[in-house]
């Protein structure tokens, strides 16, 4: 999952606290209204002051985060490649550019552990030192094909990478016992849940204040 080598934002990337992927499920689960509240809300956090006061926060100030969007098997795209946020005016390039994403992958199958496995790959591309590598996974189901996400998950512990988890329940209620069973894991691996899309964009705020602290409650 390679990212461009001419992008301005690797040339100036810095040191970071967190280097923050953000795998978004574009699966046939996920009709277009509902992609359109995943990604407004993902906008919207990152123009709220308790987000970006959380980017920058810790010790070396910033937090670079990107955007993988993923369905199917072969079917992972990135949306937003690293982005460094570091003041408010790098949170609200990165808002802006989340917010005009376009769908780049077909809804298919639910690939989770691809979608896992490629959000790896872009982690491991990062161009700078991230003192906590994190994967955020967003989606309303479990895995159907490809896969499985369980290898990956501890195949990315054992490298140091730790996994988080949104489970929209609004089609399977106990998504959230799957991703805890299945999908989160290494230091403070947590995973939080939301009864509907309606509530993503709150829920989602409160999940990145939580992972960009690095603390153990929002």
């Amino acid at each position: 999952m390679p990212v461009a080598a001419g992008c301005p934002n690797l040339r100036r990337m810095r040191d970071v606290d967190i280097a923050l992927c953000l795998a978004v499920d574009a699966s046939s689960s996920v009709d277009h209204d509902e992609f359109g509240l995943m990604m407004g809300g993902l906008a919207a956090a990152f123009r709220d002051p308790a987000v970006v006061a959380a980017a920058m926060g810790g010790p070396r100030g910033a937090a670079a985060v990107a955007v993988i969007l993923w369905s199917g098997p072969k079917a992972q795209a990135v949306a937003v490649p690293w982005m460094l946020l570091a003041d408010v005016e790098g949170a609200t390039a990165l808002a802006d550019e989340v917010d005009s994403a376009p769908r780049l992958v077909p809804a298919g199958a639910t690939a989770l552990g691809e979608g896992l496995r490629a959000s790896l790959r872009l982690l491991a591309e990062f161009p700078g030192d991230a003192a906590r590598p994190v994967v955020d996974v967003s989606g309303d189901g479990a895995g159907n094909a490809g896969i499985a996400s369980g290898p990956v998950r501890d195949a990315a512990v054992a490298a140091g990478v730790t996994i988080n988890a949104l489970a929209v329940v609004n089609e399977e209620p106990d998504l959230a016992a799957h991703y805890a069973a299945e999908v989160i894991g290494g230091p403070g691996a947590f995973v939080m849940e939301c009864g509907d899309y309606a509530a993503f964009a709150e829920a989602i705020r409160r999940k990145l204040v939580r992972e960009l602290r690095g603390a153990l409650t929002a």
